[in-house]
């Protein structure tokens, strides 16, 4: 069967804009020749939809949008993605996808395995199909699937389900197994998935056609990457990485390609861009603002924002403070040249001087410590946030993931914006990113990338004069935070006690600051905010 694959980006919310993207996908893949079209999970509504299914229209109008849709359906029959009320009892609402053919009655069929894990929250507004059959399409029986349905246990944290969709439509008879998924971007996950279900057809002797989403919903990215197999888990199609993109795949062939898969520091760029662009444009914003330090981090901010908006769309802002650095100040402004954006210099020595004075006298015998370091960052805050607001830019920060975890940032200072656009991104990838940015031709100028890291509060201040050397907070963080090993089971695998102990208490203690962070873009297995919730006020120690 020729199967038509719409690969699109919905936005979350815009029933009638999705409709009509659903649409022109359609007219598109059934003019190539497609028999069959299949969209991503959940297509009308955007995926996820959280608690927009309890308002009082929102499930309605999503319906009214599936009758839309069937009353345009051509020769080709369209698999598209809907919530779906749950008439019985349990949860309100379904995970549905219908079959609309012309002519013909909608027919429905439901998600049955609903994830509640990780950055999934199914379970509170969808109730489990009891069974599924497969759909008589154009001579053919046709298994639709829903995203989790065509997971395995070996794919899961754990064997979470007692059910096996997929089993169960083969062996009622379904030739081809089709699944609309809305499968969220991790380093690593294209090749997961194509492991997965290319052993899937193996087992079953079943081409699989997988439908992903594409683009950024607040904190998570979806990559695209759809894919065909054939029934001998050969690997026949793939869609683009990162954007949209329509296909119509033969199920029956036999032309075998290898996966693409860019380079991690690739990857990560591509999708921290499209996250970017897709929170501006979903949320109406059209321009960004961010602090340059002459940093890694503020650097490669700036270089995903130009990509992701346009230089014309990014200002960055030189904030000198009497321990910045001439070597920095020329990096920073030798990276804006290198962009193209507008740069702005702004500088801080008298505020502070001043906000210093005032408090002079309550301060009285008291050493300077990190008060007056955290002070430079917050008046930098204040200088952003007043462009944000005279010209509409949203404040983007640029904390990396290594920082944000041991609390490494200053509260309403460095932490304040918009989009935390890096804070899923360990330092140690940071610079991996940036030294792939500069492939070609120098961006992010040579000394930001080997100079020592600081943030330049206090004189001949370094990074490592505080923490770990990054190789090695990032790996202990990696087991910490990723993989949820114990400090114990940590120390064990011979890293040093002291140095672990200190990572396990600093993230700890912080989980007060994350909470107050911007929304950060999902790009590693487990990323702090969305997918990680934690109590603040806890005393367990391991």
């Amino acid at each position: 069967m020729k199967i038509g694959f719409a690969q699109i980006n919905p936005t979350v919310g815009d029933l009638s804009g999705n409709c009509e993207l659903i649409m022109r996908a359609y007219e598109r893949l059934a003019g190539a020749g497609a028999e069959l079209v299949l969209t991503p999970e959940l297509a009308i509504t955007g995926y996820p939809p959280q608690d927009l299914v309890f308002k009082s229209r929102f499930v309605p109008e999503n319906l009214a949008i599936v009758e839309k849709l069937h009353a345009r359906i051509g020769e080709a029959a369209l698999v598209v993605g809907f919530v779906d009320r749950n008439e019985g009892r349990g949860k309100p609402f379904r995970n549905a996808a219908a079959l609309l053919e012309r002519g013909k009655p909608i027919r429905k069929t439901y998600k049955s395995l609903l994830p509640t894990y990780d950055v999934f929250d199914e379970d509170r507004y969808f109730q489990p199909a009891i069974r599924v059959e497969p759909f008589d399409v154009k001579g053919q029986k046709i298994g639709v699937t829903i995203c989790e349905d065509i997971w395995t246990d070996d794919y899961l944290p754990r064997p979470l389900y007692d059910c096996e969709p997929m089993r169960s439509l083969v062996e009622q008879g379904a030739k081809i197994i089709v699944n609309l998924s809305a499968s969220p971007f991790r380093l690593g996950a294209p090749v997961c998935r194509l492991e997965m279900i290319a052993a899937q057809a193996r087992v079953y002797q079943r081409p699989i056609c997988y439908c992903n989403a594409v683009g950024g919903d607040d904190q998570l990215i979806f990559d695209g990457n759809s894919i065909a197999v054939n029934a001998s888990g050969d690997l026949i199609a793939q869609l683009a990485a990162f954007r949209e993109d329509d296909r119509v795949v033969d199920t029956d062939s036999s032309a075998k390609i290898e996966l693409h898969e860019g380079k991690t520091p690739e990857q990560l760029f591509a999708a921290l861009s499209l996250g970017v662009r897709d929170y501006f444009r979903k949320c109406n914003f059209r321009s960004a603002v961010l602090g340059l330090s002459g940093g890694v981090d503020s650097a490669i901010t700036a270089v995903i924002a130009a990509d992701a908006l346009g230089a014309d769309n990014v200002t960055g802002v030189l904030m000198p403070s009497p321990y910045s650095s001439r070597g920095s100040i020329d990096d920073a402004r030798a990276l804006a040249k290198n962009l193209g954006i507008q740069c702005l210099q702004i500088p801080i020595t008298e505020a502070f001087k001043i906000l210093k004075a005032q408090l002079k006298q309550i301060f009285k015998g008291l050493p300077e410590n990190e008060t007056e370091e955290n002070m430079q960052p917050r008046l930098r805050a204040m200088a952003l946030m007043a462009l944000s607001n005279k010209f509409g830019h949203l404040v983007l920060s640029t904390g990396n993931k290594s920082e944000l975890a041991v609390g490494y940032c200053t509260l309403y200072g460095d932490m304040a914006g918009g989009l935390a656009v890096i804070s899923d991104v360990p330092k140690t990838m940071v610079y991996e990113v940036a030294r792939w940015i500069n492939r070609e031709r120098v961006i992010v100028p040579t000394s930001t990338i080997e100079k020592p890291p600081s943030a330049e509060l206090k004189p001949n201040q370094k990074d490592q004069d505080t923490l770990p050397p990054y190789e090695i907070l990032d790996q202990i963080l990696q087991l910490y935070v990723e993989e949820n090993l114990s400090a114990r089971d940590i120390i064990a695998r011979g890293f040093d006690e002291k140095t672990v102990r200190w990572v396990q208490r600093r993230v700890d203690l912080n989980e007060y600051k994350r909470e107050q962070a911007a929304p950060g873009l999902k790009v590693t297995s487990r990323a702090f905010g969305i997918g990680r919730k934690m109590p603040i006020a806890q005393r367990y120690v391991d």
